[in-house]
């Protein structure tokens, strides 16, 4: 068991949440930067997408992953959901007071300050462009800058399904992406975790002349670095194992692991009990 309050000297565990696969780029991020770091993944496909669902929805879902989560001895928790972190990352801080939170923020700043065109594209769930960090982040870093949105509706279930580059997703993009291409974008911000499986195509739809951004490699630094502070980051060498539950079709994420994250892993199933999460 880690010991959450600081005093423990063995290496947290960390925490990784999403509403499916797609907080596995955040993770896929963290095995390249810290591979020594036990991890325990949670993909919530029972109701994923939560990008369509309310805010006090993925609150009440956000909450009861991490009481399940620390249940198995986190000690840090990355919020790999654009959603989830729009809607709760706040809330959840606020809840859990001891608890070290690293969540997602829409790429913004480093596409405003990069930008040649003065024109970045942002795809993102309707959930997020809802909530205020969005809002916040677009305030205080993009004056000056126009940004175009796009909700990329169907693309997270076609990414669920581990369809990155048939008809369907690339329909998906091109709808989203020639009209701000129109317009002049030179930028593309990921703002949702399943949408950097899809780079390859957004990069051959978009051409070499636009940069994407995806934020995985900087919450995974932000994670490593609020590990190294406390003093449980563990030390470079053998990868450590992961551990993944979903609270969907375990045979579902666990045929998807090889493809989305490069590793095979069994895959725990767990149910909702009246919004308490139990291991099935």
């Amino acid at each position: 068991m880690t010991d959450s309050t600081g005093s423990g000297a063995s290496p947290a565990i960390v925490g990784v949440f999403d509403s499916g696969v797609g907080g596995l780029s955040v993770l896929r991020a963290m095995r390249r930067q810290i591979p020594g770091q036990p991890a325990i993944y949670f993909g919530d496909q029972a109701h994923v997408p939560y990008g369509s669902r309310s805010l006090e929805e993925v609150r009440t879902f956000s909450e009861a992953v991490t009481r399940f989560l620390l249940s198995w001895g986190v000690g840090l928790m990355v919020v790999a959901c654009n959603t989830a972190s729009a809607a709760a990352l706040h809330f959840l801080r606020q809840r859990f007071p001891q608890m070290p939170f690293v969540g997602m923020e829409p790429a913004v700043k480093p596409a405003a300050e990069t930008t040649r065109s003065g024109v970045v594209g942002v795809l993102a769930t309707p959930a997020t462009f809802q909530g205020s960090l969005y809002a916040s982040v677009v305030e205080r870093f993009a004056q000056g800058v126009t940004i175009l949105q796009d909700t990329c509706p169907g693309l997270v279930n076609e990414i669920e399904k581990g369809n990155l580059d048939g008809p369907e997703p690339r329909a998906i993009l091109e709808r989203a992406l020639k009209p701000m291409l129109a317009q002049g974008i030179d930028t593309v911000v990921m703002g949702c975790t399943h949408y950097p499986f899809v780079i390859p195509l957004i990069e051959e739809i978009a051409g070499p002349g636009v940069r994407v951004i995806d934020p995985a490699p900087a919450v995974a630094r932000q994670a490593g670095r609020l590990l190294a502070q406390r003093g449980w980051l563990a030390e470079a060498g053998v990868p450590a194992p992961a551990r993944f539950i979903t609270s969907g079709e375990p045979q579902i994420l666990e045929r998807l692991l090889p493809q989305l994250l490069g590793e095979g892993c069994p895959v725990e199933g767990a149910v909702w009990e009246k919004n308490v999460l139990v291991i099935n």
